[in-house]
């Protein structure tokens, strides 16, 4: 008598329609705790700009409420052609540009002194640091009454103990005046991002260029510079997303006087003093798209930082 042995009969595979409603839970899942922060940054961010652009193209004085009107793109038109708005705009780049590239060179220089082994190196990082972490407000504050003051000012007690002049630094370099306020607060921000990048390059390709008779000064400009090149770029282009819109020093130490006043404070003007509601929209618009546009191109430079670093891992 032969035992008869039976093969086990495999389950059928589920059709793949059946599968699909499970994986779907599953990614919902997954996203569901993210959905509050997601609506609170829509309710936030995006529906006040929406707002903001619907307004500018209105002709809209808040004075006289019941006189709105459309105005297609005529605040925009009025925007780029009002002279006081154009010099404004200039303003704008020329403290930006100025404030961007003095921090770089600054926070350059601090950042290769602080890549050298020392004592007290850690004191001297978090002293470095700390102007970055001043509230802004506070930041120009401390410069226009602890410095700027022609009669108690710092400055001019040094200048006084060596028998130099007594200026009047606001109302004779006013845009001067706030540039290097903002250069103090944000070179320490450079500093940091470019003290990440020298602690990231290649230790062995620093030591076989030693051993090749390179000097300190052939490493930096061959090596250190060209791996720096990313880290410089991040650095000014979240320095400019960050100049741009700017407000705190030009309002706290000139008062947008003497030819201080950039775009965020001719829009601040614009909207609490001339109560042209839809012009100053139409600003803030045209601030908000400039700084899209540079913050797109930090987005590429942080992904491509990324790319790199992972192809080394």
């Amino acid at each position: 008598m032969t035992a008869t042995t039976t093969a086990p009969v495999a389950a059928p595979d589920l059709p793949a329609a059946g599968r699909r409603p499970s994986a779907r839970l599953r990614a919902w899942a997954t996203r569901a705790p993210l959905l509050p922060a997601l609506i609170f940054m829509i309710v936030v961010t995006q529906l006040p700009f929406v707002a903001t652009l619907v307004i500018s193209f209105f002709d809209w004085n808040s004075l006289y409420p019941d006189a709105r009107s459309f105005a297609g793109f005529e605040n925009y038109r009025e925007v780029l052609t009002d002279a006081d708005l154009r010099k404004s705009v200039w303003t704008t780049i020329l403290l930006t540009v100025a404030v961007v590239l003095a921090s770089l060179v600054l926070g350059l220089l601090l950042a290769l002194l602080l890549d050298r082994r020392f004592r007290g190196r850690g004191v001297v990082r978090t002293l470095l640091i700390a102007p970055f972490l001043v509230v802004p407000v506070a930041a120009a504050l401390l410069w226009k009454h602890v410095l700027y003051n022609p009669e108690y000012g710092l400055l001019n007690g040094l200048l006084h103990y060596v028998g130099g002049p007594q200026p009047d630094w606001i109302s004779n370099t006013p845009l001067l005046a706030v540039e290097a306020a903002l250069v103090w607060q944000w070179t320490p921000f450079m500093m940091l991002i470019i003290l990440a990048g020298l602690q990231s390059r290649d230790q062995q390709q620093i030591e076989a260029a030693r051993v090749d008779g390179a000097g300190d000064w052939q490493i930096f400009v061959h090596l250190t510079l060209p791996h720096l090149r990313r880290y410089l770029e991040l650095g000014a282009l979240l320095g400019s997303i960050y100049i741009v819109q700017n407000f705190d020093a030009v309002f706290t130490i000139t008062s947008g006087g003497l030819g201080t006043a950039n775009l965020p404070y001719t829009v601040y003007q614009t909207f609490y003093q001339a109560h042209e509601n839809g012009l100053a929209s139409a600003a803030g618009v045209l601030v908000v798209i400039g700084s899209i546009v540079i913050a797109t191109f930090a987005l590429r430079v942080v992904s491509s930082l990324f790319r790199e670093e992972v192809s080394r891992a």
